[in-house]
């Protein structure tokens, strides 16, 4: 059993370039080339729009004061962002309200910022953030000096009382609350003290009351509720206050949740919170939001003392709809190769990946076709002669005159012509012997040497 001959490649066809005083002509070959790359360049840039710009290794987040829980909790995703190196820039402001003008100003180089719920609920300006999600819920702790219990806000009215610099949210949520309360019927001095200052200046009678809004892991919180000269008001309208508020909820602070062995607090205290949020720009970039949740998870997935473990983080907008970077985390978890490969490993796959597809879909398939259309491109200069000569051939069969014959024989003779100066590759050129053939057969017909006339053979398929 003989063997098929193989067939052969476009390379093997070009390397016999000159044969015979023959020459390959480089122009066919140049258009199906010229045709591939065009090809081939428009998948790669269709591709390459589905591909976002390499995430940056850098970007700076907003935190609030240094003594507060917002920049504690910062500082432990820099940590843990380290690990990926990815360098995490800390920026103390004042507080929420200062984070929220940072994130507003392109100019300012902050991209994320703690920002604490409520604070943009009055803003009708429609702004390009997007919430990373709630991460924990933020109690308003009242601490007073007093002889009596206090249990509502009004009995604050006419005091000296520390809310926090303006531009911060523990300043904008008191006043909030002081007016809903009606406190600030009587002058009542507003310090702008905050943190550790406020507590000391309630510790030394400075001021009579000290409001934060703060993490219990917060040290100015934790400070205060082990003084046993500081009370902690008890909200008896902290329901109220969560039904007309919304971005307001009801919390209890159990007795004993903040230290058993010490009794602290000694019994059940009612309270209102606000949600803290992680908000970003709608530019940050969707591999760092999943980086960077990956390191808010761990630092926030524990039970606290107003949430059981696993209840935070949450895609839970508040005053800034949900990215839907961060949404898809939530419901998926971090992208596949990010489990199990370092974070800029598995970006770089992924983006490797994304061009593939172009030279899977379009330069493979381009590659099997190149050589048929470079055959094609080459068999099309001969067999345009053959339109001729099938022209030449129904005069024949129209009975012409002699002087008709003259002139069709002349033409069979430029068509000779045109094919000798037609210049193929020595594998083509059996198609040129073949259409020389054809031309004889039609000559002699016209010269009466052949038999009957019969129908042309059709030239070989390309």
């Amino acid at each position: 059993m003989t063997e098929k001959p193989k067939k052969e490649t476009l390379l093997q066809r070009l390397r016999l370039s000159r044969v015979g005083g023959a020459a390959v002509s480089v122009r066919e070959l140049s258009r199906v080339v010229l045709f591939a790359a065009v090809v081939i360049a428009i998948a790669f840039i269709i591709a390459w729009r589905f591909v976002r710009p390499a995430p940056p290794d850098h970007f700076v987040i907003a935190t609030g004061t240094e003594s507060g829980a917002y920049h504690l909790f910062a500082q432990r995703y820099r940590d843990l962002l380290a690990q990926q190196k990815i360098k995490v820039e800390l920026r103390p402001t004042t507080g929420s309200v200062e984070n929220l003008n940072l994130l507003n100003d392109h100019e300012s180089g902050v991209e994320v910022a703690l920002i604490q719920g409520g604070i943009a609920a009055a803003d009708e300006e429609e702004q390009a953030l997007r919430s990373l999600g709630a991460l924990y819920y933020e109690p308003l702790w009242v601490f007073y000096r007093a002889d009596s219990e206090f249990n509502r806000l009004t009995q604050l009215s006419g005091r000296r009382i520390a809310a926090g610099p303006e531009g911060s949210g523990t300043r904008r949520l008191a006043t909030t609350l002081l007016q809903a309360s009606g406190a600030t019927r009587q002058a009542s001095q507003l310090s702008p003290l905050t943190g550790m200052a406020a507590a000391q200046a309630l510790r030394q009678g400075r001021v009579d009351a000290a409001l934060f809004v703060a993490s219990p892991a917060a040290p100015v919180v934790q400070t205060l509720l082990k003084d046993p000269e500081i009370r902690l008001m008890n909200l008896a309208h902290a329901e109220a206050f969560a039904q007309r508020f919304g971005y307001l909820s009801a919390v209890t602070l159990l007795r004993g949740s903040v230290d058993i062995a010490a009794d602290i607090p000694p019994r059940n205290v009612s309270m209102v919170a606000v949600t803290a949020h992680l908000v970003a720009r709608d530019d940050f970039h969707p591999a760092l939001v999943s980086v960077l949740l990956q390191a808010a998870s761990k630092v926030h997935n524990g039970a606290g003392v107003f949430h059981k473990a696993g209840e935070f983080p949450v895609p839970r907008g508040g005053d800034f709809p949900v990215s839907e970077d961060a949404a898809r985390y939530y419901k998926s978890g971090p992208p596949f190769l990010q489990r199990y490969l370092p974070f800029w490993v598995a970006n770089l796959i992924e983006r490797l990946l994304v061009l593939l597809v172009p030279l899977i879909a379009v330069v493979i398939p381009m590659m099997r076709i190149m050589p048929a259309l470079y055959d094609w491109q080459v068999k099309r200069k001969i067999f345009r002669w053959y339109r001729d000569l099938k022209g030449v051939e129904l005069e024949i069969n129209e009975a012409p005159s002699s002087g008709e014959i003259s002139a069709l024989l002349e033409r069979l003779r430029e068509i000779e012509r045109g094919v000798a100066a037609t210049k193929v590759p020595l594998t083509y050129w059996d198609y040129v012997y073949t259409l020389r053939g054809h031309i004889d057969l039609v000559r002699a017909r016209l010269t009466g040497n052949a038999p009957p006339p019969k129908p042309l053979p059709a030239p070989p398929e390309v």
